[in-house]
């Protein structure tokens, strides 16, 4: 594995999980008890900590209206990194970001981390709070995979979607010098069922902090700074992104040694016709024009292939943007979230 920046690693869907599951072993330091460490005192949430049994997901609403749009962060990310999006999305209807397990104020949960167990978790603390359908999903990176297995699992409660360079199973990835697909991750294994609970099994012990911080002082690309496109965020929410990724959980969050099993079921899924149905989709792609690796040429062929999920789906390549749209050209996003909010409600 390249060590690259932290700003290069952050990000990239399924295979950044699968890569940091393996740099870790993550599963191998998360057999013992909960350490008794005292931890630094973090800064305030802006949302709500809601109670999922044992630990808690921070979830942060604003504004009013329906359907409310739910904003999900890439892999490695965090709630706040919607801060360009959400506050303009909030004018027009409720916006609702939130940390998935393990990053900034949610607490990291049952183990292993799946993107199952993120949907169940995910759909348990808008009940919780009162935050009722009908919701626009809105998917960065691998919350795009979110955003799918969210409406393939509650189809009646999901009017609308919109992924932000979304990852797809067939993006490819550099494995040991081999290009590979997520699907090819695939050991095919069942994926484990979701939890409501917590034991002591799920926590990181003082060795398994001890470990991590160890592998952050070794590779360059784990320790906590702003590079592009994070520094387009205020200068108060790049300390909160130096904080986040800065805790020894950030690490176990981001890990998902189940990715090629869960790419292997949204393949499957993806075989029908419009699996989305007919929701308005909106796909917004990164700029890949002139790139001619093989893996822009299989990111183009999926980005567009992701469009026609639904009957109303299209897509938007964004000139010059990268793989944060949502930093680089927040207005894109909004507007394309404006968009997909029309349409749903005429629907």
């Amino acid at each position: 594995m390249n060590t690259t920046s932290l700003a290069g690693v952050r990000g990239c869907g399924l295979f950044q999980r699968f890569l940091l599951t393996a740099l870790l072993c993550v599963p191998s330091l998360l057999n013992s008890a909960e350490t008794n460490a005292p931890a630094a005192k973090p800064p305030a949430p802006p949302g709500q900590l809601i109670d999922l049994g044992g630990y808690k997901m921070h979830l942060f609403c604003t504004g009013k209206g329906s359907p409310t749009v739910i904003l999900s962060p890439g892999s490695g990310d965090f709630s706040f990194d919607w801060t360009l999006v959400q506050p303009k999305v909030a004018k027009l209807t409720r916006v609702c970001s939130y940390d998935r397990g393990g990053e900034a104020w949610s607490d990291l949960g049952p183990m292993p981390r799946t993107v199952a167990q993120e949907v169940f978790d995910l759909h348990r603390a808008l009940a919780k709070a009162g935050v009722s359908a009908p919701y626009i999903l809105v998917g960065h990176s691998s919350g795009g995979m979110v955003a799918r297995l969210f409406a393939e699992t509650y189809p009646k409660e999901v009017v609308g979607m919109m992924l932000v360079d979304g990852s797809h199973e067939e993006d490819t990835g550099n494995i040991n010098g081999k290009m590979m697909t997520a699907v090819a991750l695939s050991k095919g294994r069942p994926i484990p069922a979701v939890r409501t609970n917590v034991t002591s099994a799920d926590a990181l012990d003082a060795d398994a902090v001890r470990k991590i911080q160890e592998m952050v002082r070794k590779y360059d690309f784990m320790q906590p700074h702003i590079e592009p496109p994070y520094d387009k965020l205020p200068a108060d929410v790049q300390q909160l992104q130096l904080w986040a990724v800065g805790q020894p959980k950030h690490w176990a969050a981001t890990s998902n040694d189940y990715g090629g099993e869960e790419a292997e079921r949204m393949y499957k899924t993806d075989q029908a016709a419009h699996p989305l149905g007919n929701i308005p989709l909106i796909v917004l792609s990164q700029d890949m024009s002139k790139r001619t690796d093989e893996h822009a040429k299989v990111h183009i062929r999926t980005q567009e292939a992701m469009s026609h999920y639904s009957t109303q789906g299209r897509q938007i390549v964004v000139p010059g943007a990268g793989h944060h749209i949502q930093l680089e050209q927040p207005n894109v996003v909004v507007d394309a979230i404006k968009e997909v909010f029309v349409a749903a409600r005429k629907k």
